[in-house]
């Protein structure tokens, strides 16, 4: 790089010309950040802009994504298909540029981020995946999966809490190829930082177990350039970069005060600012030198060239794992895994057994971790109670040297099985944002355990994932008041509804071991949308079920007045319910009988699902003009939606005291919903 200054300053001029335009965004730390992507953008990263998707490059994280249009300028100078037009369109409607840098949007991006914090920790789940894969795909003088994760981040990301999380983590499994850089500027936008973040962030870093560099002067670029070459010497930890930065560096009366953060400079400072640049273009007029310095495409494309040719070689010496490696890096799941959705859907029909729906995800996944070696599981700190683990997924550990432990039991043997279940400890939250990481790098389908009302710590997360269409999977358990003596602070009354609000969400609330497995299943082909499965403390009776086909729509007819003895019995009712409370229906559907009314039973597990089938399919569950009444043990809002006449739920907090006795004061019975049925009918 001949002229680091210049292309510095390429990236100040268009993000305060952009924001400018725009007349919304945040200058200042694109400004701050300049010289830092210079040092890794222009001597360390390896990508290719004409393929964004290769599959061995580095990959960068912009945590602090309202300085988003750092990344789109770099994207831009280097070569992506981000054109100039683009940038002028910041924050405009369908851009390519949104105000937040939004992965499957624009081209090089790799996760969305602006909630603060969650792009560090997706930067875990990236350099977790890149370990793991290595681990198992890697032979000898075959190292197909070897690269590196980078992220800035700034003072906000490092005050959200989830950083602790995701930091101690990426500490505790010694990601060496995870580097942060920090844009330690002190600036947020209430101003001055020191009065309330008072960290010492090196001793705190250091007490992970990172190594840290610095605090070096962030606009050395020669600097920065030397601490990312020693950070990547330390392969057995990952590395902090404190980086001492002006925000809106550049600017004569903006630097380094709370204007300069989160407004455009206005167009007398921007004139200023480039005669103190000494960058005499006008707005978005780039020099050709600037693209001659920043261009990286043919360098990227014989990076790509050069890793193609090492997996041919590898595929030639190991096909099968070739094969392997190229259909899970795309997503697809194994040939037979229809085949094993079937069996492991018929198996639990055929035994019938009576188990709460916890213990039949536990089953469900038996088959699945067994037949999917992507699955990558976890728990935060409940593997006993979520029944995350299996036979087929050992915990995951690492030795001293910071390599993949392999076991068989719990026993470390040198061809056992590499650890496949996460012991995330307290942290909901970051085991989230985590698992989001792992799902964007690719090759593995991450799914996690906590209790549902602890769903609330994590909704973020699952919101990122939502909009981000990544298949990441939620085990909540302990779904309900059934979880008895824990109390009001752990059962769940308001977290199903709330979660099923989430656009793009699919929420499962499965009624027994069938509806469990054909949940697993769906999740499992659910490509472009996350999962939260929603399981029982308590144990739940199997449901006897005619076809299974309809299982997967989401609802279908579980039972017909004809199944308690009322033959060509004009339809009274329907009673829809979900999970444990299917068996609260069916009761009241034979009490409901003995006076000859004939109601029909609906199961629901999944009201997203549902909802997504077509009109005919919908009526033919939930027939026009027959009263519905809902059941289940939460807040009743989402169930008016549906035409109900009533329904059976709980819009209080609960109470302390074991499950029947809750089930009876809440009005969790049979008799409870056959009157509700009654009185319904009475209107």
């Amino acid at each position: 790089m001949a002229n680091q200054a210049l292309m510095a300053n390429a990236i100040r001029a268009l993000a305060m010309d952009a924001v400018q335009l725009a007349n919304s965004g945040h200058p200042g730390a694109p400004m701050g950040m300049a010289d830092m992507a210079v040092a890794l953008w222009g001597e360390h990263l390896q990508h290719n802009p004409v393929n964004p998707h290769w599959f061995d490059r580095d990959r960068f994280v912009l945590s602090n994504g309202h300085a988003s249009m750092l990344i789109y300028a770099v994207l831009h100078l280097t070569g992506y298909a981000l054109p100039v037009e683009e940038l002028k369109r910041f924050r405009q409607l369908h851009s390519k540029t949104a105000g937040h840098p939004e992965t499957g949007v624009t081209p090089g991006v790799e996760t969305t981020t602006g909630p603060l914090g969650q792009g560090i920790t997706n930067a875990v789940g990236f350099a977790l995946a890149e370990k793991l894969l290595a681990s198992e795909f890697n032979r000898k003088d075959h190292a197909i999966v070897d690269h590196y994760t980078y992220a800035f981040l700034g003072d906000g990301c490092l005050m959200e809490g989830i950083s602790h999380e995701a930091a101690a983590l990426a500490g505790a499994w010694k990601l060496g190829k995870l580097i942060a850089l920090y844009d330690d500027n002190g600036i947020s936008i209430d101003g001055r930082v020191l009065p309330w973040f008072i960290d010492n962030t090196e001793e705190r870093f250091k007490a992970y177990g990172w190594n840290v560099i610095g605090p070096i002067d962030g606009h050395d670029v020669k600097d920065v350039s030397k601490a990312i070459e020693k950070a990547k010497k330390h392969t057995d930890r990952p590395t902090l970069i404190i980086c001492k930065t002006q925000i809106g560096k550049g600017s004569p009366n903006r630097a380094n005060t709370a204007k300069a953060h989160g407004e455009p400079l206005g167009a007398d400072e921007i004139g200023l600012t480039r005669t103190a640049l000494q960058w005499a273009h006008e707005p978005f007029e780039l020099p050709h030198a600037v693209y001659e310095e920043w261009d990286a495409k043919a360098a990227g494309a014989q990076r790509e060239a050069a890793w193609n040719d090492k997996f041919a070689a590898y595929a030639k010496q190991y096909p099968d794992l070739a094969a392997e490696f190229t259909r899970r890096m795309k997503g697809e799941l194994p040939k037979n895994f229809h085949q094993t959705a079937f069996d492991t859907v018929v198996a639990a029909h055929t035994k019938g057994e009576t188990v709460a729906s916890r213990k039949a995800s536990q089953l469900a996944l038996e088959a699945f971790t067994a037949a999917l070696p992507e699955l990558l599981g976890g728990s935060a700190d409940l593997t006993g109670s979520n029944l995350t683990n299996t036979k087929s997924t050992p915990a995951l550990r690492f030795d001293k040297d910071g390599a993949v432990v392999r076991t068989e039991g719990n026993e470390q043997v040198p061809d056992g099985l590499p650890g496949r279940h996460i012991n995330y400890g307290v942290r909901e939250f970051g085991m989230a944002a985590i698992m989001n990481g792992v799902a964007l790098h690719g090759g593995f389908i991450p799914y996690g355990g906590t209790f549902l009302t602890f769903s609330d710590y994590s909704r973020n997360a699952i919101r990122m994932a939502a909009l981000m269409k990544q298949r990441v999977i939620h085990v909540f358990t302990h779904d309900s008041i059934g979880l008895g003596e824990d109390g009001p602070t752990h059962q769940s009354i308001e977290h199903a509804a709330s979660l099923r609000l989430i656009p793009n969400l699919d929420v499962w609330r499965p009624g027994d071991t069938a509806e469990t497995a054909v949940a697993w299943a769906v999740a499992l082909q659910n490509a472009e949308r996350p999962t939260a499965l929603l399981l029982s403390r308590q144990n739940l009776p199997y449901s006897p079920k005619k076809d299974l086909s309809d299982i997967s729509k989401g609802a279908y007819v579980l039972a017909e007045p004809e199944a308690v003895g009322l033959k060509n019995k004009k339809l009274k009712a329907v009673i829809i319910a979900t999970g444990s409370e299917v068996q609260l229906a069916l009761k009241a559907q034979e009490l409901l009988a003995a006076k000859n009314i004939g109601v029909r039973v609906v199961s629901m597990p999944s009201t997203t699902t549902f909802d997504r089938q077509d009109v005919a399919y919908k009526k033919s569950v939930l027939p026009k003009g027959t009263p519905r009444i809902a059941v289940e043990m939460g807040a009743t809002d989402g169930w008016w939606k549906y035409g109900v006449a009533a329904v059976v739920g709980i819009d209080t907090y609960g109470e302390s005291a074991p499950a029947g006795v809750l089930f009876k004061h809440f009005g969790f019975t049979a008799e409870n919903v056959a009157a509700t049925v009654e009185a319904a009918l009475k209107r």
